[in-house]
């Protein structure tokens, strides 16, 4: 090894006399003043964590040239999904290695676009990005929100797309808007304003790690300060509850969809627009299953929802005569999960996961099955979005060895064109990806895809990066990355698992791995990892397992739980303190997949895997804890507190680092440069540490 871990000095890491006690059990926290990260101490640790891993890292022989080769097929043309509001097509374009994509207009897909804003010249470094934005009925203003190194928390301004005036470069006050997180925007159809929601000003020295509660609905008029919003809606008496609210498309009613954490059950309430001083509507009141609101029929609202159908369906309640007897199913459950819903050319659009790759089903608006949507082939889908009358719209179309393609669709005759096809400087055919299924703990079948280059030889020997997510109901779809493809030139395997806690095979399937029942998520894991050695694709000791935020969860329970099974680990910004992970920002709202630890049952579940209080002295794999020191979901604490745990636990060799980036968050909005940094990191420490 060109740097031997064994050589490797770790900071010493003062220990502090916390002891808590959980229903009768106390449990010590000698790292607690790790939690606030910009004190003193806090700094200098950080500072020499960060010497010893980047000192570790830019040794490694491999990584020069690997980050040249991320560079070089990092610079290919990346489009967005145009769409259209008012006379304007609207997407998103990066050039190749731009920090952040740039927003085009133009008003015939034939035209020259313009560029609407260009994040890049915001700042310096690439660290200021558009977090959200909202375009009028009419298309003439823009509502965009903006994020500061990765922060949860926005500012909106508003531009005109007509004139480039922008309230952001206007030196007062109106039309900006602050406070804003968790939220976006939506115009009314007079263009007047727009709804979106806020919180109450936080205090400036901890507003990125205090706990986020009493969220509230707002109207802002154009031309005004925020102080003169007008309140649409809270609820004192339920400080956890969120609101989103979106104006239907025919203008006529604001749907109010009420969230309590990150639970995937909501309420929804809704307010007519056209009545002055309207009254919002409770239409939905108790917290049983998900409403997703599709569209509406005059006073009829469409709905997904798996209420009675855990895969999902489509529902039409009357708002005029709403008690359920009155409800009408629309589009039964299949065997497929449904993901959306969209109303195109006075059709249902309807996207489907069948085994974790996507399928596209038309449905008239009585429900009647029209036809199934001819895709590229096996991959993930996104798009498909736009108005009632619109007969043709746009989706992207990406698997494992397919760069995101995107394509227009004539919703008429059902012909898919090629819009705008990337050029990446690589042979898709060199390559193949194959799904498996295979068993769990419990005898649960786990579905699994497999990319690597063709020939591979099932010796045991290949390194193998084995990749899941495994909880809030989000679903891992094949996608391209030139991170990964980067992996499997240099010989290595790349392994997606489809976990319980996902949302692959509906409700269920989520509800499978949360609270008490999240160990299922940890064995399903650890069974694809023994899947791959007993069929000869690696070893444990070319195995590594890679997951972020949840699945940093996920990697930090399983190398707790079986250090031998794997030879490295790569965690990144992940929950690992499941006694304390509700105090900070937005973690309460978590409670709902991880339970509390508040609740003696839950509590002992989470204790017991739980990854900062399950090390023990062992010889732990070669481990790459990656984290911002300013994250302000995932409060960089839970990788600190485990990595001082890690290295104090440590026995063997193998180098136990902690990567923590600067002038970043959680990770959306991170510039370029610093993602092929991350990865090139990540990749040479595999190639040092597998051998």
């Amino acid at each position: 090894m060109t740097n031997p871990a064994g050589s490797l000095r770790y900071p010493v890491t003062r220990t502090a006399d916390q002891t808590d006690t959980y229903h009768g059990t106390s449990v010590a926290d000698p790292y607690r003043w790790l939690e606030d990260p910009d004190s003193d101490e806090s700094q200098a640790w950080i500072e020499a964590q960060n010497q010893l891993t980047f000192g570790y890292l830019q040794n490694l022989s491999e990584r020069s040239q690997i980050q040249q080769r991320l560079t070089q097929l990092w610079d290919y043309e990346k489009y967005g999904i145009p769409f259209k509001q008012g006379k304007r097509y609207f997407y998103f374009k990066n050039d190749g290695l731009q920090n952040q994509s740039v927003l085009y207009t133009l008003t015939s897909l034939d035209d020259e676009p313009k560029v609407l804003l260009d994040p890049n010249k915001l700042s310096d470094d690439g660290t200021v990005a558009l977090s959200g934005f909202a375009i009028s009925e009419d298309g003439h203003q823009m509502a965009y929100g903006l994020s500061t190194s990765g922060s949860d928390w926005q500012e909106w301004f508003v531009r005109n797309i007509e004139t480039g005036d922008d309230s952001r470069e206007s030196g007062h006050a109106k039309d900006c808007l602050k406070w804003i997180k968790f939220s976006g925007a939506s115009w009314t159809h007079d263009g007047q304003g727009f709804f979106y929601s806020r919180y109450d000003e936080p205090n400036a020295a901890t507003k990125l790690e205090d706990a986020n509660y009493f969220q509230k609905l707002y109207y802002h008029r154009l031309g005004t300060d925020q102080s003169e919003d007008l309140l649409i809606y809270e609820r004192s008496d339920h400080k956890e509850w969120g609101f989103s609210g979106g104006v239907t498309e025919d203008g006529l009613y604001l749907i109010v969809s009420v969230w309590l954490g990150t639970d995937s059950r909501n309420l929804v309430f809704y307010k007519e627009l056209s009545v002055p001083e309207a009254p919002v509507v409770e239409l939905i009141n108790t917290f049983e299953a998900e409403f997703s609101f599709i569209d509406n029929d005059g006073s009829v609202f469409w709905f997904q929802t798996d209420l009675d159908a855990p895969r999902g369906r489509a529902i039409a309640i009357p708002t005029t005569t709403p008690d359920r007897a009155q409800w009408q199913e629309i589009i039964p459950q299949a065997t497929e999960t449904l993901q959306g819903i969209s109303v195109l050319n006075h059709q249902f659009v309807a996207s489907y996961l069948k085994d974790a790759r996507s399928q596209i089903k038309i449905f008239d608006l009585n429900g009647a099955f029209v036809r199934e949507v001819e895709l590229p082939g096996i991959g993930s889908v996104g798009g498909f979005d736009g108005k009632r009358e619109d007969t043709e719209t746009f989706y992207s179309f990406t698997s494992f060895t397919t760069p995101n393609t995107i394509y227009r669709y004539n919703l008429e005759t059902g012909e898919s064109t090629v819009f705008r096809q990337p050029q990446v400087d690589f042979n898709p055919e060199d390559y193949e990806t194959h799904q498996v299924f295979y068993s769990s703990k419990d005898g649960t079948q786990i579905p699994m895809f497999i990319t690597h280059k063709k020939g591979l030889v099932l010796d045991g020997n290949n390194p193998t990066c084995l990749y899941a997510y495994g909880g809030f109901n989000i679903s891992l779809t094949p996608s391209f990355s030139v991170g990964n493809l980067v992996w499997m030139e240099l010989g290595g395997v790349y392994a997606v698992a489809n976990l319980r806690g996902g949302g692959e095979y509906g409700e269920e399937w989520h509800q499978a791995g949360t609270k008490l029942k999240k160990q299922n998520v940890f064995d399903d894991f650890i069974a694809a990892a023994e899947w791959l050695i007993q069929n000869n694709y690696t070893s444990s000791a070319k195995l590594a397992i890679a997951g972020g935020s949840n699945g940093g969860l996920l990697v930090g329970a399983c190398m707790t739980q079986r250090p031998d099974l794997f030879g490295a680990a790569l965690p990144a910004v992940g929950v690992m303190d499941m006694l304390r992970f509700h105090k900070f920002t937005i973690g309460w709202a978590w409670m709902s997949e991880y339970g509390s630890p508040e609740d003696p049952e839950e509590f002992k579940a989470l204790y017991a895997y739980s990854p900062l209080h399950n090390l023990k002295p062992a010889n732990y794999p070669a481990t790459l804890i990656t984290t911002a020191d300013h994250d302000d979901r995932v409060v960089p604490a839970h990788s600190f507190k485990f990595a001082a745990a890690l290295q104090a636990a440590h026995t063997g060799t193998n180098p136990v680092l902690i990567r923590i980036e600067t002038k970043a968050g959680h990770g959306a909005g991170k510039p370029t440069a610093k993602v092929i940094e991350e990865i090139a990191d990540k990749w040479a420490f595999l190639r040092e540490t597998l051998g």
